[in-house]
Formats: C-alpha cells, sequence, structure tokens
C-alpha cells in the first residue's frame, strides 16, 4: 500500500452526532496518554493521533492495511469505554481514507469543519493532540508529514483570509442567546458554574453586552473568587449555588465535569423558592452539566451546545466568501502533501534499518541474560526497556536526516548512504551478534 492509503480516521463531530452521544466520547487526556503509550501493542496500528474536543472525537491512524479499521475502532472502544455497535457506527461515525483523510484534518484545523468556521482553538486543540502523540511515541513518519502540513495549513488561512473576522465563539453565542430568549440583560442576574478559559470568556461577553449582575460558582472557592474579581462579579460558595439560583435569571454552565453538576431534585429546591420567575439554563459543557431532566420543572427552559447553531448561523454570512478561499487553500495544501508522500521511497530504508537495529538489540540482550540469571521480573523489564531506548536515541539522527531528505536532490544519495554505512542491502543474511 502507498503512505497515503494507509491514512485513516475514525470519528464523530456536531454534524453526525447529537451532543447526548457527543458526551459519551469525551476522552479525558490520561486515558489518552495511557492507550497511546500501549500503541505499540495494539495489532494493525503502527501510529496514530486522538483528537477530542467538545464538538468532536477523532482518531488518526496508519493501518497496516485497508481491513484494518477494526483496530482503529477497537482502540476508540478502549478510550471511550463503551462498546461500538454497528448501529451506533453507522449513524453517527465516518472513516475517510487516504486523500479524504488528508483533506479532512485540513479542513479540520482550518476551522473550516467547526460548529463556528473561523473560531481559533480547532488549530490549538490539533497541536495539542499532536503534541500529546509524539511526545507518547504514537506517530512516525505518515503522521508526523500530516500533522505538520494540516497545523501549517490551518495557521496560512488564518493569516491569508479573513476567515476569523467576526468569528463567533461558544461563549459569545451562548451569550447572545440568552440575550435573545430573555429579550435582553436589563436588571438580569447571571450565575456562572465553572470558572475555567471557556467561563472567562463568558463572562468577558456578559460583561460587554451590559450583564449588571455576575455570579461564579465553583467547587474551588478561591478560583470563583478570582474570576468574579476580575469582572465585578461575586463569588459563591458551591454549598450555596442553589440558594442563590432562587434571585437569577440565567445559569450558563462549564464546568468540564464528567457528570451531571445540576440535577432535579437539587433543582427543584431552588424552584420552590422563585414565585413563578421563569429560568434559563444554558449549558455549553460536554459532557452535559445540567440533567436534561431538569426541563420537566415548572419555569425551566434549557439550552446545551447544539441550541447554540442558529447564533451561529446568522454570523456565518458574513465569512462564507472567505470559507471559499479557505477551501481552495485546503486543496491546494493537501495537493502538495499528497505529492510528497509519494516520494516515500526512503521509508523501506528506515525500516530496515529499524529492523536490523531490533535483531542486534534483541541477540544482544538474550547474550546478556544468560550471564544474569537472578534478575527479577522488574529488572528484567528494566533492562528491556533500557536497551530498547539506546536503539531509538541512536537511530533517532539518522531517521531525522531520512525524514528531512523525502522529497528533496538528496533522498537518493542518502538512500545510497544509508544502506551502505548500516549494510542494509544484507539483511537476508543473519546479523553476527557475536561481532
Amino acid at each position: 500500500m502507498k503512505s497515503e492509503e494507509r491514512l485513516v480516521v475514525l470519528g464523530l463531530n456536531h454534524r453526525t452526532a447529537p451532543v447526548e452521544i457527543r458526551e459519551k466520547f469525551s476522552i479525558p487526556q490520561a486515558k489518552i496518554v495511557l492507550e497511546l503509550e500501549r500503541l505499540e501493542a495494539a495489532e494493525g496500528l503502527s501510529e496514530a493521533v486522538v483528537l477530542s474536543t467538545c464538538n468532536r472525537s477523532e482518531i488518526y491512524a496508519v493501518v497496516e492495511d485497508a481491513e484494518r479499521l477494526s483496530a482503529v475502532t477497537a482502540l476508540w472502544q478502549r478510550l471511550a469505554g463503551i462498546v461500538l455497535d454497528e448501529k451506533l457506527l453507522q449513524e453517527y461515525t465516518y472513516a475517510y481514507w487516504g486523500r479524504d483523510c488528508v483533506e479532512h484534518l485540513f479542513r479540520v484545523s482550518a476551522s473550516l469543519d467547526s460548529l463556528v468556521i473561523g473560531e481559533g482553538q480547532i488549530l490549538s486543540q490539533v497541536k495539542h493532540a499532536y503534541a500529546t502523540a509524539l511526545e507518547n511515541g504514537a506517530t512516525d513518519t505518515i503522521l508526523n508529514l500530516l500533522f505538520h502540513r494540516a497545523i501549517a495549513a490551518g495557521k496560512r488561512v488564518r493569516t491569508e483570509t479573513r476567515i476569523a473576522y467576526n468569528a463567533v465563539s461558544v461563549s459569545y453565542a451562548a451569550v447572545e442567546l440568552a440575550k435573545k430568549t430573555l429579550g435582553g440583560f436589563d436588571g438580569c442576574r447571571v450565575l456562572l458554574f465553572g470558572a475555567g478559559k471557556m467561563a472567562e470568556l463568558t463572562a468577558s461577553h456578559l460583561l460587554s453586552q451590559g450583564a449588571p449582575e455576575l455570579y461564579v460558582a465553583n467547587h474551588h472557592i478561591e478560583r470563583a473568587r478570582g474570576l468574579a474579581e476580575r469582572f465585578q462579579g461575586k463569588a459563591v460558595p458551591w454549598s450555596q449555588v442553589y440558594d442563590i439560583m432562587r434571585q437569577i435569571d440565567i445559569v450558563i454552565t462549564s464546568t468540564g465535569a464528567p457528570h451531571y453538576v445540576i440535577r432535579p431534585r437539587e433543582m427543584s429546591k431552588a424552584i420552590a423558592g422563585r414565585s413563578g420567575q421563569p429560568l434559563v439554563l444554558i449549558d455549553i459543557a460536554v459532557p452535559r452539566d445540567v440533567d436534561p431532566e431538569v426541563v420537566q420543572l415548572p419555569g425551566v427552559e434549557l439550552f446545551n451546545i447544539d441550541d447554540l447553531e442558529s447564533v451561529v448561523d446568522d454570523n456565518l454570512q458574513q465569512r462564507q466568501q472567505e470559507a471559499v478561499l479557505a477551501e481552495a487553500i485546503v486543496k491546494e495544501e493537501s495537493a502538495a502533501l499528497l505529492e510528497r508522500y509519494q516520494y516515500l521511497s526512503l521509508q523501506p530504508v528506515m525500516y530496515q534499518l529499524s529492523e536490523k537495529a531490533e535483531y542486534i538489540r534483541q541477540m544482544e540482550l538474550k547474550r546478556a541474560l544468560r550471564k544474569l540469571r537472578d534478575l527479577s521480573e522488574d529488572e528484567l523489564r528494566v533492562v528491556e526497556n533500557m536497551t530498547k531506548m539506546l536503539v531509538r536515541k541512536l537511530l533517532r539522527e539518522p531517521m531525522s536526516s531520512v525524514h528531512d531528505a523525502v522529497g528533496t536532490e538528496q533522498e537518493q544519495e542518502l538512500k545510497a548512504a544509508m544502506q551502505n554505512l548500516f549494510q542494509l542491502d544484507d539483511m537476508g543474511n543473519e546479523v553476527d551478534a557475536d561481532e
């Protein structure tokens, strides 16, 4: 198979799956790191990058052959901790191969596939996903090339077009939705659940839109105080949120908690003290912060992140022309990368070098262990890992030189030099471990 033909992305996003499905695939960073560290043991997969945001969950992978989508599905299942049955896969997910995979990631990096076209956060999220995979040894030539070029393409789109001009953010859309629902912020009291970046952006938009009273609740009261002080608001201890909610008009939640933080039982106490006054809840968290059953309570109106599309659509027309220019850049950059993939003739040389080094490592390790018969299981593991790291570090510079020469005039010259220096043409002969 050609390099690009081994590329695949399996995922779902805000277009293919509602928030109640997407939240099941919100993967904690620690889980991503753990699975990427174990990638060598994943049969059928040689490289992987996991991109998990509030609006998408995707695995970009390099598979051994086109029949190995099941290996990607298995990895996704381990990450999400749920069973991926055929019904779920067919209804909510997508899989793109080769050229389509390349163009998809380039569109994602350029924010053309975002809920908010032109938003800047996705490029940072792509960078972070790639950095995590790189740091944990889960990428090699094919995905390294893909993500380097995708990130560069995303930057180019933001530099050469005005796609980000007047782009709304999720937090801005939430504030606009609140304003539209209530008919304005005159005399309005707003309670923010959460004190992270999303809550900070929301507070900023609320202040600019004239919301007069702002309250901030967080499990860590010091963080709530810090955010409240910056925006002339008041911090609320977590134990008092339902008491203060009796006086609130709008609640906007973005805590990042893995479970509901607002439930019907507790909310009913707040509603009982509101004398029939309506309460608007806007939940922009994924996984969701608000149990959807709260809408059964009298006077409660609940919106989630999927309800923001109407606000986003109103702002979209201003950026449609820039999106056309961005699409042209994506096509151009994708074509350039696919052409470069065709020149990965050095990849067999890199593979041969890795194989030879691994053969020597194993032979020398066996010889050493014959003299170290009393090692414990843990000590054996340490010695094994040490030899692997030695080989990896010794090959890092040669491999880097090979990678940099791909598609250049030095490619054939370097290929011949590598084969000669490391005697890779003799790979069919056994390496003498005693030499």
